[in-house]
């Protein structure tokens, strides 16, 4: 490849060199998607603490290598890491590996396989998997439940949002067995919608999710760390109390969880009597945990944390938009919570930095949030009346002694324990 179809990319503690492309796409051999640095800065936290979680050295496997830049950056900024295994399909991509290998002095075991063959040829090796896919990651799931472990933890990107938010119906029913729903929380309904097939899919292997670490939806794609663990009954206990579905009345905006695979489901809604639409099947347990969101933070270095504390009115922010992220400051407890790490030796600096405390603060807050959220200017439309400011909503919710909070996956979202009826009352009081 002629030297000026190279370009040099400096990410993390790494450099790595990769073609040049007009167009980042499916089609291209080997690339370097920019837009999935926060990904990977992420990536770099969550697998720290499950590492320093588990107290043991980790063997990981990068599925869908590429350039390899995740798999070497896994290798040089996480304490505690045995063999890394990175793996692609594309020969380019492999001697692009190699290469990068080399430059970065990291020594990874770079594979040529086909994404199932891989895993099912290395049961129980890894203690995390990571599957961040262009696409749908629904045809790596079985093999990844086939081959996971004790203990381990599995990483797992969706960038095809149209079908789990419900703007394609038949493409989510074919590829993640669930009817999807294009309300105004079809971004969460997507991820649950998506951790759902994860549960249902290592059931099989009498294997559960013991937990969900952490959860976004960003930009393009949904990204998922979920604790994986063994044991039959274990896992008929988890399918029991975290499946089930998500009923919707289009009229009032009621919504339901329903525990449970073969429970029965209303079909009327008891508020006006329109008919429910029924979303599922499909996660309905806690989408965060918030020990481990705290020291994912504790993780980042302790001088840029304090500098990097945003207001609910900062406007020098107005770039993170695009990622969907709230504007809830960050909470001003972090540095005292007993959980950070003060070992300055795992202090992690990222280019990312201020949108991942940003993201992993939102994150933080939800973790003990009810199921869905309420969009404010849908609610309105709904009433055919103004818009009050968020903030008086929020504020006149906690006087009547509701949790209120906001939400990463929209600027405009409410999570709160209120019934729908008593929050239009009082979203009607603010605009009279």
């Amino acid at each position: 490849m002629l030297k000026q179809d190279i370009e040099i990319i400096k990410e993390g503690l790494v450099e790595i060199h990769v073609p040049k492309f007009e167009k980042v796409s499916a089609s291209a051999p080997v690339f370097y998607n920019s837009r999935m640095e926060l990904n990977r800065d992420i990536s770099i936290l969550a697998l720290q603490t499950f590492q320093e979680e588990i107290e043991k050295e980790i063997n990981i496997c990068d599925v869908f290598g590429g350039s390899g830049i995740r798999a070497i950056r896994y290798k040089k900024e996480i304490d505690g890491v045995g063999e890394v295994f990175v793996n692609d399909i594309s020969s380019l991509a492999v001697e692009q590996s190699k290469d990068n290998a080399l430059i970065n002095n990291v020594e990874i075991e770079i594979h040529q396989k086909e994404a199932n063959i891989m895993l099912r040829e290395n049961r129980g090796i890894f203690d995390v998997i990571d599957i961040d896919p262009f696409g749908t990651p629904s045809y790596f799931i079985d093999s990844a439940s086939y081959s996971l472990k004790k203990d381990s933890l599995l990483c797992v990107t969706a960038t095809d949002t149209s079908a789990l938010c419900g703007t394609y119906k038949e493409p989510c029913i074919r590829k993640y067995n669930a009817k999807p729903y294009k309300s105004e929380y079809c971004h969460e309904n997507g991820i649950r919608i998506l951790a759902g097939f994860v549960a249902l899919t290592l059931a099989k292997y009498k294997k559960y999710i013991e937990g969900i670490k952490l959860s976004h939806s960003s930009e393009h794609y949904m990204r998922l760390y979920l604790k994986i663990n063994k044991g039959s009954a274990a896992t008929d206990e988890s399918l029991a109390e975290n499946i089930g579905h998500i009923i919707h009345c289009k009229k009032c905006l009621y919504r339901k969880a329903i525990t449970g695979l073969a429970s029965p489901i209303p079909e009327i809604c008891p508020i006006c009597g329109e008919k429910l639409v029924i979303a599922g099947p499909l996660w309905i347990g806690k989408l965060q945990d918030h020990d481990f969101i705290a020291n994912m933070i504790s993780k980042l270095d302790e001088d840029n944390f304090n500098n990097s504390k945003l207001n609910e009115d900062n406007s020098n922010n107005s770039d993170l938009d695009e990622d969907n992220f709230n504007n809830s400051k960050l909470n001003e407890d972090n540095s005292n919570n007993s959980n950070l790490d003060e070992n300055k030796s795992n202090k992690k600096q990222l280019n990312t930095e201020k949108k991942v405390l940003k993201l992993l603060n939102s994150c933080l807050e939800e973790s003990d949030a009810p199921i869905t959220f309420y969009d404010i200017h849908v609610i309105c439309r709904n009433l055919k009346i103004s818009a009050p400011k968020l903030d008086k909503v929020i504020d006149s919710l906690k006087k009547e002694g509701f949790l209120a909070i906001k939400t990463h996956f929209s600027p405009i979202g409410i999570k709160s324990d209120i019934g729908i009826e008593e929050l239009k009352a009082i979203i009607e009081s603010l605009v009279i």
